[in-house]
C-alpha cells in the first residue's frame, strides 16, 4: 500500500500537502529521503546549505536513517528550531539526541552541528548568542534556512512556541524564551520557522490526531494552535502515519 496524499487550502496562505505513510517504517522513510533531497538541491544551489531540525523523540529514527545518506555533510550546517536550556549531557537535550542519532557516525557525523550554546550564565543570553550565530549563518531577515523539519505538540505547539505563551507572538527578532512542560526553552520565532525554503511537519501516533486536525482547519485561531503560525511561500508538507491522520483522508 502505497502513501496517500490530499492537498488543503491554508486560507490566502497558499497549500499545505499532508502525505499519510502506511506504516511506521515508511514514515521514516519518507521523511528522510525528503529532507535529503532538499538538501541536495540546496547543496546545488549554493555553496552550503542550512538546515534546522526538530527536538523530541518523534524524529529520532528519521535522524538516524538521514545521516546514513551519503551526501556532502561537511557542507551542511545543522541547527536547531528549539532546545530545552539544559546542560548538553542532559537526557531532555535536543542536541544531545541529535549526538546520539545524526551524528553519531559516519557520514552524517561530518556534518557542521550548532547547538544552541545552553552553557551561558541565563536563557536570554543564549537566546541572544543563538540568534548571532544564525545571522552570520544565514542569509536573510529573517534567516532563511534551506530546510525546517518541525513536529506538533498534542497541544498544536511547534519547536517552543506553545499555547498561551508569549513566544507565540513575537515577530520583531529571529529567537526568543520559551516556556514548556515545566522548562524553559529557546526557541526560533513564528517569522524564521515560515522563512525556511521547504517546511516538513512530522506527525505520528493517535495522540496527535486532533492537532492535526486544528493544524489543517483554516478557521482554527493561532492563538490555540501555534503550528498555524507556519506560513512557507512553498507548500508546506505534512508527513504524517496512519494513526495521526485518520478521518483527514
Amino acid at each position: 500500500m502505497g502513501s496517500l496524499h490530499r492537498e488543503f487550502q491554508r486560507g490566502s496562505q497558499g497549500i499545505t500537502r499532508l502525505v499519510v505513510a502506511p506504516s511506521a517504517d515508511d514514515l521514516v522513510r519518507q521523511a528522510a529521503e525528503r529532507m535529503a533531497a532538499a538538501i541536495d538541491i540546496a547543496l546545488v544551489q549554493r555553496e552550503r546549505a542550512q538546515i534546522a531540525l526538530a527536538g523530541g523523540q518523534t524524529p529520532a529514527p528519521v535522524y538516524r536513517r538521514l545521516g546514513q545518506e551519503h551526501l556532502p555533510w561537511d557542507r551542511v550546517d545543522v541547527l536547531l528550531g528549539d532546545e530545552r536550556w539544559v546542560p548538553a549531557d542532559d537526557p531532555a537535550s535536543n542536541a544531545r539526541m541529535l549526538r546520539e542519532t545524526l551524528l553519531v557516525e559516519p557520514p552524517g557525523s561530518q556534518a557542521c552541528f550548532h547547538p544552541v550554546p545552553t552553557d551561558r550564565p541565563s536563557p536570554a543570553e543564549s537566546a541572544s548568542a543563538y540568534a548571532q550565530l544564525l545571522a552570520q549563518l544565514c542569509s536573510g531577515d529573517p534567516p532563511v534556512f534551506d530546510l525546517m523539519l518541525l513536529g506538533l505538540g498534542d497541544d498544536g505547539h511547534t519547536a517552543s512556541l506553545f499555547p498561551g505563551t508569549p513566544a507565540a507572538s513575537v515577530r520583531d527578532c529571529s529567537v526568543t524564551l520559551g516556556e514548556g512542560k515545566g522548562l524553559p526553552r529557546v526557541t526560533l520565532t513564528a517569522p524564521v520557522l515560515s522563512a525556511a525554503r521547504q517546511v516538513i511537519v512530522l506527525v505520528s501516533g493517535a495522540g496527535k490526531r486532533q492537532a492535526l486536525a486544528r493544524l489543517l482547519d483554516p478557521q482554527e485561531p493561532a492563538e490555540r494552535t501555534p503550528a498555524r503560525l507556519v506560513q512557507p511561500f512553498s507548500p508546506l508538507v505534512i508527513l504524517a502515519d496512519a494513526a495521526a491522520a485518520e478521518g483527514l483522508l
